[in-house]
C-alpha cells in the first residue's frame, strides 16, 4: 500500500473510532440521560456511569498519545469486550448492538497498525533476522 494511502486510511480509521469513543465517554461523564438509560438497560446501576466514562477517557488518552497507543488499544479492546459481553447477556441484536464494539475495536487496531511501523513489524509474517 502506498505510504500516502496508508497514512490517510490510518487517519480515517483512527479518527472515526476516536470520535465515537470520545462522544460516548463525554455523554457518560456528563451523565446525559441517554447514557444513563443505556447503561441501566444493560443491567448496570446508574451510579457507575461516571466511572465508566472516566475509565473510557483514560484509555482513549493512552490510545491517542503515540508513545502509549499500543497500551491504550489493548485496554480499549478489553473495555469493548466488556460491552460485547453486556450486550450478549441482555440478548441485544447481533449485528447492530452486540458486534458494534467489535467494529470499533477493529477500526482502532486497523488505524494503529497502519500508522505504527513497530506494530506492523511485530505482526509481520516474515521471520526475524538472526542475531
Amino acid at each position: 500500500m502506498p505510504v500516502n494511502t496508508r497514512r490517510w486510511t490510518a487517519r480515517i480509521l483512527t479518527g472515526l473510532s476516536v470520535a465515537f469513543l470520545l462522544f460516548d465517554a463525554t455523554i457518560k461523564v456528563l451523565q446525559a440521560a441517554p447514557a444513563i438509560k443505556g447503561t441501566v438497560e444493560l443491567g448496570f446501576p446508574p451510579d457507575v456511569v461516571l466511572g465508566i466514562g472516566l475509565l473510557q477517557l483514560a484509555c482513549l488518552v493512552l490510545y491517542i498519545v503515540p508513545r502509549t497507543s499500543f497500551l491504550g488499544a489493548v485496554l480499549l479492546t478489553g473495555y469493548l469486550g466488556g460491552a460485547v459481553a453486556s450486550h450478549v447477556r441482555v440478548g441485544n441484536p447481533l449485528f447492530s448492538h452486540t458486534l458494534f464494539p467489535t467494529y470499533v475495536a477493529a477500526m482502532l487496531w486497523g488505524g494503529l497498525y497502519l500508522r505504527d511501523a513497530r506494530l506492523r513489524s511485530l505482526l509481520s509474517a516474515s521471520p526475524a533476522p538472526a542475531a
